[in-house]
């Protein structure tokens, strides 16, 4: 995760050198039954590769309290970065959370730096939601994936 490397993040367990974040075998029951099984308010999924059942990374959605949509997050193991598989990820993950979670957007936010980040999501159908502080959020709507998807 050396994306997140030098950022000042509020997480249990965050190494700010390296970027990672400690996830101690004794916490995984716990982070199962928060996310497993817990749909519509909650989604997790492996990135698998089809062609070999390669595991390459991740991905998750949740309801935000605050706002009308879901939140979400994609991570991929860094020898698979910057091959496509992202956008790929994100398409799968929208088609899930609206056809049959229901949902009415999913929005994401990282560090405006992230280039690639913010081409993979706007590939995917994203569109620019708000940029300040240094972050940028994205958002599509329930009515922006079923538009792209007659096209």
């Amino acid at each position: 995760m050396c994306y997140n490397k030098g950022y000042d993040l509020n997480f249990d367990g965050y190494d700010k050198l390296t970027g990672c974040i400690a996830f101690p075998e004794k916490e995984w029951a716990h982070w199962y039954s928060y996310f497993i099984g817990q749909e519509p308010v909650r989604f997790y999924a492996y990135i698998v590769r089809e062609s070999d059942g390669e595991f390459i990374g991740e991905v998750n959605v949740h309801i935000n309290e605050n706002d009308d949509w879901y939140h979400m997050g994609i991570v991929l193991e860094a020898k698979y970065r910057g091959k496509g598989y992202s956008v790929i990820a994100l398409q799968l993950l929208l088609q899930h959370v609206f056809e049959k979670m229901g949902a009415e957007a999913v929005h994401n936010d990282f560090e405006e730096n992230r280039i690639a980040a913010a081409q993979a999501h706007l590939s995917a159908g994203f569109t620019r939601y708000r940029q300040e502080n240094g972050i940028l959020e994205v958002l599509i709507t329930r009515e922006q994936y079923f538009r792209l998807r007659e096209q």
